[in-house]
């Protein structure tokens, strides 16, 4: 699962596997092989090699946490881009350009709109068949339709620029 992240304001791109409490996640490019427990509520360990770090993590409001841990304490906030509720969950700034991604393989099979098209919040915009589910990506915001990068029959890629909005 791919998430947008902002650690102290800085942002990010998380990308997060789990298979059972082995958990792998690539930031920024690094890959980190973790296994997790969670000895209590909001309590985190996690062993990387022979180190084991452990973190608190408090809820503070929707999507956004307090986490300290190793004599630090941060504010993060995460959002998922997959979920289309606000331009800042799809990585669109109100005033820059938003980039609709696939979030794993997958099948383009139909698109809903032409280059030049205006969209709104929330239309429709491209349809990807993945794991037998077709799934339809919506507009993170108002705008022009910029660039169909991809088209109906092709296979797609995790993470691969389907449709720009500007």
């Amino acid at each position: 699962m791919k998430l947008l992240v902002r650690i102290e304001g800085e942002k990010r791109e998380v990308s997060v596997t789990r298979e059972g409490k082995k958990v792998v996640a690539e930031i920024d490019g690094r890959v980190y092989e973790l296994v997790e427990s969670r000895p209590e509520p909001g309590v985190y360990h996690f062993k990387h090699g022979n180190d084991v770090r452990e973190f608190t993590v408090l809820p503070e409001k929707k999507g956004e946490f307090s986490v300290s841990g190793d004599s630090a304490a941060f504010d993060v906030s995460v959002s998922d881009p997959r979920k289309l509720g606000s331009a800042s969950a799809a990585g669109a700034e109100a005033d820059g350009v938003a980039e609709i991604r696939t979030q794993m393989p997958g099948k383009i099979v139909r698109v809903l709109v032409l280059e030049g098209d205006e969209v709104s919040t929330g239309d429709g915009v491209i349809v990807v068949e993945a794991m037998k589910m077709q799934n339809e990506m919506r507009s993170p915001k108002d705008g022009t339709v910029k660039k169909i990068a991809k088209s109906e029959g092709d296979t797609v890629n995790a993470g691969d620029v389907l449709v720009v909005i500007e």
